[in-house]
């Protein structure tokens, strides 16, 4: 950086007058700047939006829309829950039912012997060799996997080769992976255990390939001292209706079984509408609106900052960092003030929540279900375009009124399910076009952003610009000044020397 030492010879403040002289230039690069810091904080103001837009969408929205959203929410109580858990999803009807456990669904285990260790003198573990616990010769095991009663269908034979120079672990991964039944070494019991999923189509049995490998297998425990649970179906009544499956979940006309254990006869089971469940998803949707609704009316009819500016660094060097931030406030709070983007949001929205919803050649409203705006005489500020449920009890404006939304959810819980899924989906769909991607802007975004990056790069561009121009106008005074305080130094200079002379000849 070089040092310019300014105004030896004539005394004058260069500095200031140079700054005086560029002043119109540097106004014009300041006029940008500022302009680039109020568009840098719009973007920022519209990303925090476009985010909340999203979370709507993509969240509450996206949710109500599907029928599955209504059809889990069921109450159901089961008159023996350590024998059953109940769930009541999709067509699930509404009602008392009956359910009997007559059997579980049980998996083939397969508890091997203690292997002998008597050559070993210690305990084995997966590294230990088949010779080393006896076993002396190479040999097959024989797994058949299937149903014994199933005389439809033959079992499937797998065969499994073993050496006596195989590890535990080796044997043990042959198994699963030839098989693809699950085996593993018991350190503590000094067992191998192999077992299969549940159900009778995946009961095993185990024998050695031939008379020696059978012998090879006692060796290890696997035939003889070995004991064998028999894989089972399970058994649960239904209605008087019998299903067999290989495991214990069942699940018939959207209700789920999970057993847990054999009855002594037949449990009741009771279906019904969860009304508070249903009430409370409604009551969050129209929250997350309102709120969102809320902040874009108050940034809409926001106060207007024409006479504030971002500062400059001199100017917050004058002020406190409060003073600052509060001038800074002033303006960020503006920023959405008629902003016709916002504006088509704001349209967008309270379009769709009161458009009208068919449902069996009737048109149905969010006020046939209790559901209004207070208009703008009676709405908070800045809240005109918000819902109330009436009979809220969390919402003081309306909780004196008639309870009709949960009145018709216990009435006509189908009618209020088709009427939110369209209502969810009307708004889901118009925003959706709203956030299509064009040449102004992205893909899920409601607003201009592609166009504000343009004029952001414009910007940049002038202001680069600018402040080459005042760099360069700044030399050009200097270097003008600087050749005028060379000129005053010689003209000094030669005076002195004048005045030597005369002084001289006295």
């Amino acid at each position: 950086m070089s040092i310019r030492l300014t105004g030896m010879s004539s005394g004058l403040d260069t500095d200031s007058m140079v700054r005086e002289l560029v002043s119109a230039y540097s106004t014009k690069l300041e006029t940008y700047n500022k302009q680039k810091t109020k568009l840098e904080w719009k973007q920022e103001k519209w990303k925090d939006m476009n985010t909340k837009v999203y979370g709507f969408y993509s969240g509450s929205l996206s949710s109500l829309r599907m029928a599955s959203s209504f059809s889990a929410k069921k109450n159901v109580t089961v008159s023996d829950s350590t024998k059953a858990k109940i769930s009541a999803g999709n067509g699930a009807a509404n009602g008392t039912q009956t359910v009997e456990i007559k059997k579980l669904a049980k998996a083939a285990y397969l508890t091997g012997g203690k292997v002998d260790t008597s050559l070993l003198e210690k305990d084995a573990t997966t590294s230990t060799t088949l010779a080393e616990l006896g076993v002396s010769a190479d040999g097959q095991m024989k797994f058949r996997i299937g149903d014994p009663d199933d005389h439809d269908t033959l079992p499937t034979e797998k065969f499994v080769e073993f050496k006596s120079t195989d590890k535990l672990s080796d044997v043990i991964d042959r198994i699963k992976e030839q098989t693809g039944l699950s085996a593993s070494f018991d350190k503590s019991t000094q067992r191998i255990i192999i077992h299969s999923e549940s159900g009778a189509k995946n009961d095993f049995t185990l024998t050695g390939a031939d008379e020696d490998s059978t012998e090879e297998l006692e060796q290890l425990g696997l035939i003889s001292t070995a004991q064998k649970q028999v894989g089972s179906d399970s058994e649960i009544v239904v209605n008087g209706a019998t299903f067999k499956s290989d495991s214990n979940s069942l699940t018939v006309a959207g209700i789920t079984i999970d057993a847990l254990g054999v009855t002594d006869g037949a449990m009741t089971i009771n279906v019904s509408t969860d009304t508070d469940g249903i009430y409370d998803m409604i009551k969050s949707f129209v929250g997350d609106y309102n709120s969102l609704i809320n902040e874009m009316t108050k940034g809409y009819n926001a106060d207007a900052a024409k006479d504030y500016e971002p500062l400059t660094d001199d100017q917050k060097s004058e002020m406190s960092d409060t003073e600052v931030e509060k001038w800074e406030n002033k303006i960020k709070d503006s920023l959405f003030r008629r902003d016709e983007q916002l504006s088509s949001i704001i349209s967008t929205l309270t379009g769709a929540m009161a458009q009208g919803v068919v449902i069996d050649g009737k048109t149905y409203h969010l006020s046939d279900f209790g559901i209004d705006g207070l208009g703008i005489t009676y709405s908070a500020e800045n809240e005109q375009n918000a819902y109330h449920i009436a009979g809220d009890k969390d919402d003081k404006l309306t909780a004196d009124k008639a309870d009709k939304l949960r009145e018709m959810i216990n009435t006509n819980p189908e009618l209020v399910q088709k009427f939110f899924n369209k209502v969810a989906s009307n708004v889901y769909d118009s925003l959706h076009t709203k956030m299509t991607s064009t040449t102004l802007r992205s893909a899920y975004t409601v607003y201009n952003d592609k166009e504000m990056n343009n004029e952001m790069k414009e910007l940049k561009s002038k202001i680069s610009d600018w402040e080459t121009k005042v760099s360069k106008y700044e030399e050009s005074w200097y270097k003008k000044f600087s050749k005028m305080e060379t000129a005053l130094s010689k003209i000094q200079s030669q005076t002195q020397s004048l005045a030597s002379l005369l002084g001289s000849g006295n």
